[in-house]
């Protein structure tokens, strides 16, 4: 006897292609900015804004914030969106994500790895005061699917890289099956865009110098 197939959930989202960049050298370079980096954060969650907007929001002068634009959108990081003003220059997302590959070489590929990260660390600690801050104003239900937690677990580097591709790949697929950032709230009024930062490293002062380096 054939069993029907059974139907899929009436909530259930197809999955959906994440729109992507992966930044070349002088392109990350550009992005390794605070202000850039928000700026591209604004624009991927809250949709399109001019730079009036955006400098009111960042408290910045609409001279500094048209600058950071223009760079963002000369490495293809934002671009012009349609809008029926045509008196302002409306700015967008053009992908969802950045996805910056570790660095495998040494000189400036590893400065410039180091520099993006610094700057898009200086914004997740800024995120993450804030929300300590709002915490005890949050709903429950938005208080119990909070989490700060670190867990420290003895690994060679094989096993650690297997674990943090495979939590990030857990954390795409969720991506995947979510509506694009900016279109959530439309179609769903309990949808809000939820902020999962995924950090893993040697635990600091374990590992020996590389080779060739003096200790201090």
């Amino acid at each position: 006897m054939k069993h029907p197939h059974p139907k899929p959930a009436a909530d259930a989202v197809a999955s959906r292609t994440v729109s992507r960049v992966v930044p070349e050298p002088t392109a990350l370079k550009a992005l390794a900015h605070p202000v850039r980096l928000r700026m591209l954060g604004m624009l991927r969650i809250d949709g399109p804004a001019t730079a009036t907007q955006l400098a009111a929001r960042l408290g910045l002068n609409s001279g500094a914030t048209s600058y950071h634009l223009r760079q963002l959108a000369q490495y293809g990081f934002i671009e012009e969106a349609p809008h029926a003003s045509r008196r302002d220059r409306w700015w967008r997302a053009s992908h969802e994500l950045t996805s910056v590959p570790p660095s495998e070489a040494e000189g400036e590929a590893l400065d410039l790895d180091l520099a993006f990260n610094q700057a898009a660390l200086s914004l997740q600690v800024g995120q993450m005061q804030q929300a300590l801050e709002e915490y005890a104003e949050l709903p429950a239900e938005w208080r119990k699917a909070t989490a700060a937690d670190d867990i420290i677990i003895p690994m060679t580097a094989d096993q650690a890289e297997a674990l943090t591709k495979r939590l990030t790949g857990i954390i795409l697929e969720a991506m995947r099956a979510a509506p694009p950032l900016g279109e959530a709230a439309s179609r769903n009024s309990d949808m809000v865009p939820f902020y999962v930062m995924l950090h893993a490293f040697p635990y600091p002062g374990r590992l020996p110098h590389r080779e060739g380096e003096d200790e201090a």
